[in-house]
């Protein structure tokens, strides 16, 4: 039986322009980066099922690949599930597993500054770039692996750690997309502390708040009227629910609001103090810092879906696209669930496949790329001249040049043609009179 040719499904192959494209964007995410001060740290693709299963990814939870236990761990794991009646079957797949390949940075980041806290400067900017992975149904620009690009400020309570995120994941993306001639980004900007006091305000149990939200964040995908009808449908008040969504209805219709305005038609009397001052702080402060062509908009519609979100929520969207290309937010309980002791933290995210994806459509082109060169070696007439070839090719490397030797085809042209479309553009046939010098 014949070897299976195609990737997993979810999973991808890169032929060598997408890997150009991939390291190019890369590459101006860690320049714009690295500007700012962030230094790139690594994590491993695997973490401990139980870090990942506690209740901070959302519903990305349900899309955990799952790895199982070995040798006699395995063995008594299975012997425990086959003698356990009430075990469910996720529970089950649980019990068998004792790791699981990550689905964000953000976990595997809390465990390593938990880890590392004190080999680490206070506030400690960082910047990871990896693979993660989830059980998601793969569709254009969504895949089981993919690229994440995330900054994340641990230990800056104040705004001054927003205002940083969102002006260099700003300036990064304006880099990215000026190449193709893409403006028009909007930044949204929330707070989890004002969709929690619009909740309270609706009548809401505070023990609710998380999975209400999980409800909400699912918006933009089946609207305010599935929103209410799921919520409904999950037992909550007809009253509450009603109460809730008419201030999104609200915002909707009047989109241009000012924060202090919604805030105190929607919850003044519930809000928490500092919300309407940092917010306040961060809209003035980011629009004097970014580009023209970037919107920069208060927005109490966002959600984002991690639950462990406490502050402070942010996406970037591109004109005439429908989805995100950016998100983030602050998470100022989680490290604590490591070491017991809280830090604030603030991260945001790049959609890099999206981003990929978009450039790819567009027909990106390398502009920046080093001159290629390519020496096609007659092996019948020239064969004794091999030597001086890579001796003139080692020196052209040295002065920064591409430069690649192979042996001229009976085909020719289609060999040069392959060659021009990947960048190469002097290709000289070497026989064996002709002049290299």
């Amino acid at each position: 039986m014949a070897l299976i040719q195609t990737p997993v499904k979810g999973m991808q192959d890169f032929l060598p322009a997408d890997m150009a494209l991939r390291q190019h964007v890369l590459g101006l995410i860690r320049d714009t980066y690295g500007r700012y001060g962030f230094s790139q740290i690594g994590t491993p693709y695997m973490e401990h099922i139980g870090n990942l299963t506690g209740k901070n990814g959302g519903e990305n939870e349900k899309l955990i690949f799952k790895v199982e236990k070995r040798g006699r761990e395995l063995e008594k794991s299975l012997q425990k599930v086959r003698q356990s009646e009430d075990l469910r079957a996720d529970e089950a797949g649980t019990e068998l597993a004792d790791s699981a390949l990550r689905y964000d940075l953000t976990v595997p980041l809390c465990r390593y500054y938990s880890n590392h806290k004190n080999e680490l400067p206070t506030p400690f900017k960082a910047l990871q770039i990896g693979d993660v992975f989830r059980a998601d149904r793969p569709q254009k620009g969504r895949f089981r692996q993919f690229t994440q690009c995330d900054i994340d400020i641990i230990g800056d309570a104040s705004v001054m750690a927003e205002i940083e995120l969102i002006a260099a994941t700003s300036e990064a993306l304006h880099r990215i997309f000026a190449e193709v001639g893409v403006s028009g980004f909007t930044v949204h900007v929330g707070d989890r502390r004002i969709l929690r006091a619009m909740a309270k305000s609706a009548g809401f149990e505070e023990d609710t708040f998380d999975e209400v939200f999980i409800i909400l964040d699912k918006m933009d995908k089946i609207g305010l009227d599935g929103v209410t009808q799921e919520l409904i449908h999950s037992g909550y008040s007809e009253e509450s629910v009603e109460k809730y969504v008419g201030f999104f209805h609200e915002f909707r219709e009047n989109p241009d609001q000012d924060p202090a305005s919604f805030i105190r038609k929607a919850c003044a009397d519930c809000i928490e103090e500092d919300a309407l001052k940092d917010l306040t702080m961060i809209l003035s402060t980011v629009r004097a810092m970014i580009s023209n062509d970037i919107t920069l908009k208060f927005d109490p519609t966002l959600v984002r879906g991690m639950s462990y979100y406490t502050g402070t929520i942010f996406e970037i969207s591109i004109d005439h696209y429908s989805f995100s290309i950016a998100g983030g937010g602050r998470y100022d309980r989680m490290v604590g669930k490591f070491c017991g002791q809280d830090a604030p933290a603030c991260g945001f995210s790049i959609g890099f496949e999206r981003i990929v994806t978009i450039l790819r459509d567009l027909g990106w082109k390398d502009q920046g790329e080093s001159l290629k060169k390519a020496y096609l070696v007659d092996q019948k007439s020239a064969s004794g001249r091999i030597g001086e070839v890579f001796s003139l090719a080692a020196k052209e490397r040295a002065q920064g040049i591409c430069v690649v030797v192979q042996p001229l085809k009976k085909n020719a042209k289609f060999q040069v043609e392959t060659l021009e479309k990947e960048g190469f553009t002097q290709i000289r046939k070497v026989f064996g009179d002709t002049p290299l010098a």
